[in-house]
């Protein structure tokens, strides 16, 4: 039985990590990589990853030269957020016959930003025989597909709310920096205008995702502009010390309406100095029920988990564009791979 042979498309910082536990998988061979950064290009994998061995694979710039040269099972995506951005990059993937799970926030529930790119991504995966997900710990995972499957135990679901609130300071600074944390207000604002801060990037797929599992039409889904946090005391992480009025990281709101009703709320805070990381869903509805996990899922190494762990449900899925609401529940890969897909 052949290993689930993987290219990777991105190793920068959630693709290494990514790479890196692929590499520690039974039944995984990393058979080819991908990267456009110029740091990268050339240079042997197991160096970019900062191991201490070859791994005698060369990262390339040429993705129709990788897959021409070798025989893929699924490329690992993790590059952008934006669907537009991506799409040439997987549809690359698709021609080649070989299947995609990517980290693109978009992509998660296209349908809503990008309904064209949403729908030539389906006929062409269709047509080639292989199938495509994105998917992640946010949108993936947190705010929509444990949302969706704690509905089942309800007869009636009048209204959901998800909140995550995260403590940046156990983060990568690079998110750190993202959200802004040790800007003053006025940078903060600055940099939201000139689009260097994005913010999340997933709310509208979410809730879009959550609406389809339950039948729900929207009439409307409220995209609150990003706010900043203020910090009213010093707070600090190991790499950056936020002073009282300063910003220590950023909240996103976001609402599906029918009807002039507020049916599913979602409510995301990543700020250094959360004196509690939580994620909680709550449902109204029959019955009602709440859950909270405490301190948070990591968003780093639960995206991690959901791209590997969903790679066996990808390989057997139908051919076309899926998303996590089309698949059978997640749950994790602990053994060889290949066992989970030839079950």
């Amino acid at each position: 039985m052949e290993k689930v042979r993987v290219v990777l498309y991105g190793v920068g910082a959630m693709g290494s990590h990514i790479a890196k536990f692929l590499l520690e998988k039974e039944g995984v061979e990393v058979v080819g990589a991908i990267d456009v950064a110029e740091d990268k290009v050339g240079k042997d994998l197991g160096e970019v990853l900062g191991l201490d061995k070859q791994l005698s694979i060369a990262v390339s710039n040429d993705p129709d030269a990788v897959f021409s040269r070798v025989k893929a099972d699924i490329m690992v995506h993790a590059t952008t957020s934006f669907l537009k951005q991506v799409y040439p990059q997987i549809a690359k993937a698709l021609e080649h016959g070989v299947n995609v799970v990517s980290t693109c926030e978009e992509l998660a529930y296209p349908y809503i930003t990008e309904p064209m790119l949403a729908q030539k991504l389906d006929k062409l995966a269709r047509k080639h025989g292989v199938t495509v997900l994105g998917t992640g710990i946010n949108p993936g995972f947190i705010m929509d597909t444990l949302a969706i499957t704690l509905t089942g135990v309800c007869q009636k679901v009048e209204r959901i709310k998800v909140t995550r609130i995260i403590n940046a300071a156990t983060r990568r600074v690079p998110f750190q920096k993202k959200i802004g944390a040790g800007l003053s207000v006025k940078e903060f604002r600055d940099r939201i205008e000139r689009k260097t801060i994005t913010g999340h990037v997933g709310l509208e797929q979410s809730i879009s995702m959550i609406a389809s599992a339950l039948g729900w039409e929207l009439d409307e889904i409220e995209v609150d502009p990003t706010e900043p946090i203020v910090a009213k005391t010093p707070v600090e992480s190991e790499a950056i010390r936020v002073e009282p009025d300063q910003v220590a990281g950023l909240r996103q709101c976001s609402r599906g309406i029918t009807g002039g009703r507020e049916v599913i709320t979602l409510d995301l805070q990543a700020y250094i100095g959360a004196e509690e990381e939580y994620d909680s869903i709550s449902i109204e509805g029959l019955p009602s029920l709440h859950m909270k996990i405490a301190p948070c899922i990591h968003g780093d190494g639960g995206t991690v988990a959901m791209i590997v762990n969903s790679i066996p449900k990808v390989i057997r899925a139908q051919p076309g564009l899926v998303t996590m609401k089309d698949l059978p529940i997640p749950s994790a890969v602990l053994k060889d791979m290949r066992k989970y897909i030839h079950q």
